[in-house]
């Protein structure tokens, strides 16, 4: 049975995968695609944590901003996440063994989780604390564990080109 190191290096020589590696133009331009695509992204959810946090807006119904952002926040997603999976194709036999990788995999699982919780739970009872300064201990939480997950997320994908490779 083939294992994941296997299929990463049969990704990594197909002709997809080498010719953005290859490419003078490709990957650079994906590579600030995708990062452009986290300034959105990171953007548009920083405002709604320092929301749930009580710095920003304090007057601004959570819905209200929720509504506002999300669309960004969507739009910056997909296109972050079609440019990551072109930059991780293109490396994925390096990438493989990239400690720092790893960790942004991880990291990116737990941050995923984090809205999923939220929305799902606290969020739906935002009726009850829409316009309070001060929101509930458990989106306070949800919004301090999204803002360092994703500061380890931005950390770890810069390591990504600092940390040798095989």
């Amino acid at each position: 049975m083939p294992s994941f190191l296997h299929f990463c290096q049969w990704l990594y020589n197909t002709h997809l995968s080498t010719s953005i590696r290859e490419s003078v133009w490709v990957f650079p331009i994906i590579e600030s695609t995708h990062v452009l695509s986290i300034t959105v992204l990171v953007g548009t959810i920083t405002v709604f944590d320092l929301r749930l946090l009580g710095v920003l807006m304090k007057t601004e119904p959570v819905s209200g901003v929720a509504r506002q952002v999300l669309p960004w926040t969507w739009a910056g997603f997909a296109v972050m996440f079609i440019t990551g999976l072109l930059l991780s194709i293109s490396e994925a036999a390096t990438n493989y063994y990239n400690p720092a990788f790893r960790i942004k995999l991880v990291l990116l699982a737990l941050v995923a989780l984090n809205p999923l919780i939220f929305h799902t739970s606290i969020f739906r009872k935002v009726e009850e604390w829409d316009l309070a300064k001060t929101t509930p201990f458990r989106a306070r939480m949800a919004a301090v564990f999204s803002l360092v997950l994703w500061a380890g997320i931005i950390i770890s994908g810069r390591m990504i080109a600092y940390l040798e490779k095989p």
